[in-house]
């Protein structure tokens, strides 16, 4: 592989993904606002939604039924998960066409490290454009892309002329580029960062260059460092074509609010069912090493519990929600448990005291 200064990579994200795949099979929803998501009577939420809804103020993660008061006209369609993944996994083959390096993020969006790939003489944004118009023409809708030296940029670069365009950073524009960008476009930095930093007169990355590490690692902990690489356009994160899993879980959101800890446990079961579910697609490369539960409240916030554990039983999760019923015993709008997971296949840790332990024998054998 190439060293990162040289790196090729291409940040491919579908444009409105499930309403994309809604509107491509049934013409008739062709310039209407469309949105996949729950049901506005029984507290659904908004999953994804085309560009004629946005226009209205719609948008992913609300409620349905805010939805429908912003856009009384929005199509909103129960989402069909199994057809997602089968158009995902036709671009994902489309990907392997150009390079075996793909990083799938979503059903919708992936990074490919383009760095080695011999086609279009290694035109990284050939390839890009080849791979928008294979989309369209062989799957029907339209994705994004960016192209850059690194993942960070890529996919900053992939929403630059959304919807259904391409935009390139070349190694020679990265430094004038990263400049003029305002601090809310750095991965990481939401609201009550993108607030700090403007309260230190930071706004664009040309100003937070003006501070060194160890002012922003006082101000901002352990990100304070990797705020001030970005802020440079660094990133040496590798596109990871082999992804493992760290956790899995499920949820669900109720119709009507679980007011009291006996029907937060009454879900037990039927969650458990999920997760075994979910757990039996995995390969045999991992071991439970702990469990957890969560729970949305009725205004949007929500609580996680973390406990140790390995069985996927009702006695196992149940004592994770008594302990949140505890902490805050409301009504909850939805319930979920998952499971965290050990790689078996991860390389193991190095013993770093052992590493101690043999430098300062190496040191005192040098000194006999």
């Amino acid at each position: 592989m190439s060293d990162t200064a040289q790196q090729k990579i291409i940040h491919v994200d579908c444009d409105c993904f499930y309403a994309a795949v809604e509107t491509r099979d049934d013409p008739r929803l062709r310039g209407r606002p469309v949105a996949v998501g729950g049901d506005p009577g029984r507290r659904g939420v908004i999953a994804t939604c085309n560009y004629e809804a946005r226009h209205y103020g719609v948008r992913s993660a609300m409620a349905s039924s805010q939805a429908l008061r912003l856009c009384p006209e929005l199509v909103i369609l129960p989402p069909q998960f199994d057809k997602y993944r089968k158009v995902s996994a036709s671009i994902q083959q489309i990907f392997r066409r150009y390079t075996p390096h793909i990083e799938p993020l979503s059903l919708d969006e992936a990074f490919l490290d383009v760095s080695e790939s011999t086609h279009f003489d290694n035109s990284a944004t050939r390839i890009a454009q080849a791979i928008r118009d294979a989309v369209r023409k062989e799957v029907g809708i339209t994705v994004s892309a960016g192209v850059a030296p690194n993942k960070f940029l890529a996919k900053i670069a992939s929403d630059w002329r959304k919807p259904d365009g391409l935009f390139v950073i070349r190694p020679e524009q990265v430094a004038d580029f990263v400049s003029a960008l305002p601090v809310q476009r750095l991965s990481g930095v939401g609201r009550v960062t993108a607030g700090k930093l403007d309260a230190m007169g930071i706004r664009t990355c040309a100003d937070l260059q003006g501070f060194d590490k160890l002012t922003l690692s006082q101000q901002f902990g352990s990100f304070g460092e990797r705020l001030w690489h970005l802020a440079r356009g660094e990133d040496d994160r590798r596109v990871q074509s082999s992804r493992r899993r760290k956790s899995v879980s499920v949820e669900k959101t109720y119709a009507e609010d679980l007011v009291s800890l006996t029907r937060w446990r009454a879900q037990l079961p039927d969650l458990l069912v999920r997760l075994r579910a979910r757990l039996s697609q995995l390969d045999h490369g991992y071991v439970i090493q702990g469990l957890t539960a969560k729970v949305r409240y009725q205004d949007f916030s929500q609580a996680t519990c973390d406990g140790p554990g390995e069985q996927l039983d009702e006695a196992a999760f149940a004592p994770l929600l008594d302990a949140l019923w505890e902490r805050r015993g409301e009504a909850a709008r939805l319930v979920g448990i998952g499971v965290r997971l050990r790689d078996l296949n991860a390389p193991e840790q190095p013993d770093l005291f052992e590493e101690e332990r043999q430098r300062a024998l190496a040191n005192q054998r040098a000194q006999l």
